[in-house]
Order: structure tokens, then sequence, then C-alpha cells
């Protein structure tokens, strides 16, 4: 028979080996003030598309490893601010990325120079993917590998995030773009679409779409992030911890 305190002690080392493994941030990343966003807000939604298929390279990313979203930890404090104000309106945040290290940069890189066009309808319709970086959809030094940088959007907070349901939208100029639903809310083009029609403030979109992408820019702004233009699902704090003129201020740890 196995005596009680020997069951309760054999528990305790099984708690000491299992809760580890579920915190995988390196004490290296830690060091430098990384953190994960779950630590610090549990209650903000991820759907990290660069650990999945459904991006605009088409498979998983190198360096995404684990389906989690990592941040300084300034940059996850103020988007715990920004969670709590906008909740107060019935939304919750959805982050699609943060922190990327430099090696997922790489594949992108290795994949501009592909004929691989899987997912040119879904996401690059009418450039050539071999200018995306010239027109400012991809940086080959990404200020999200500084770790202050979010991809996001906001959901209705009684809504849960599905699979993506594909449907076309023609925007002002007769264009037609796809558009990848997953329950948050319609922005008037997909997060990752390179185009003129994701940029924050353009013509391409029904006027019904703008009020939304101004409300997150604006709540964003309150809370010390700074969007970028191109792209209204990215913001980066204005007050990084790592400047981006410095060599090192680039990570390259992986995202586990």
């Amino acid at each position: 028979m196995i005596h009680h305190q020997y069951l309760k002690y054999i528990a305790a080392i099984t708690i000491l080996v299992y809760i580890p493994s579920a915190y995988a941030l390196t004490d290296e990343a830690r060091a430098k003030g990384f953190v994960y966003l779950h630590e610090v807000d549990p209650t903000i939604r991820t759907s990290v598309r660069y650990h999945s298929s459904e991006n605009f390279v088409g498979g998983p990313i190198n360096g995404y490893n684990k389906p989690v979203i990592i941040l300084t930890r300034q940059a996850a404090e103020a988007l715990k601010k920004v969670q709590a104000s906008i909740k107060k309106d019935g939304y919750s945040l959805v982050v699609y990325d943060a922190y990327r290290p430099q090696q997922a940069v790489d594949n992108f890189i290795q994949w501009s120079e592909t004929r691989d066009q899987r997912k040119k309808t879904q996401y690059y319709p009418r450039i050539n993917k071999a200018d995306a970086f010239k027109l400012g959809y991809v940086a080959k030094r990404s200020g999200h590998s500084r770790g202050s940088t979010v991809d996001l959007t906001i959901i209705e907070d009684h809504k849960n995030i599905h699979a993506i349901n594909v449907h076309q939208r023609t925007l002002n100029d007769g264009f037609t773009i796809t558009i990848l639903d997953d329950g948050t809310v319609d922005m008037g083009s997909s997060f990752d679409l390179f185009d003129v029609a994701s940029h924050t403030e353009n013509d391409l979109i029904a006027e019904k779409y703008k009020p939304f992408r101004r409300y997150l820019k604006q709540v964003m702004e309150q809370h010390g992030f700074k969007n970028y233009s191109q792209e209204w699902w990215h913001f980066t704090l204005q007050n990084e911890p790592f400047p981006a003129d410095q060599d090192s201020s680039y990570h390259n740890f992986p995202v586990e």
C-alpha cells in the first residue's frame, strides 16, 4: 500500500515538472523584459496567424513554435489598459501578432523570392509579391522584432473567433478583394491584405467601416500606441524600451 504522504510528494514533483513546460519563455528573454500577453491580461483574445497556414505565405512561419503572444512588459501593460477601456464599450481586443523573431522575417524574405503564389487572391491580389517590401507591407527589419509592435483588431465581447469564412467584396474603385471573416469586427478589409484598402484612411472602403478603424486608432493612441498608416491593424508603443536605431533592439528568440 502506498503511503498518503508519498502520494502527496509525487503530486508535488509532477506539478513542479509540468508548470515550467507551460511557460517556455527563456531566461534571456525574461531578463530583457519580455512576457506572455496572457500573463498580463488573460482576457485579451489571440489568433496567431503565423503559427498556422492562414497567412500570406500559406504555412507556419519559422520561429512561431507555439500559438502564443509575446511582448515587452511595457507594451503588454499598455494593451491591458486598452482592453479595460474597450470592454466598457462591449468589445475585446484580438491580437494576431506581436513579437516576431528575425528568423520569421528572413522566412518572409525567402518567400518573396519564390514563385509560390498560393495566397495571392486573399492577401496580395493586385501587387507583385516581390514588391511587398518596397511598398511597405513587410519589412526586412521589422519593428515587431523589438517586441512592442502589435497587429490587432476588435471583436464584440459576446462573440467568439471562428473558422474563417471567405467572401468577396467590391471596393469603391471597382476592384474585388477577399474578406476573411473570423468573427471580428468588419474593418472593410482583412488583416494582412497588401493593398491601399488596408491603409487606415482611404477612399476605397465604404464609409460604414471607417468609424471602427478610427475607434481602434483612437483608443490605442490614448494608451501610448502609434498607428502605421498603411495598415489599420498595426500599432507600436511610442515609448518602446528597445529603440529602433539600435542593432541590439532586434531579437531572434523563437515564439514558444
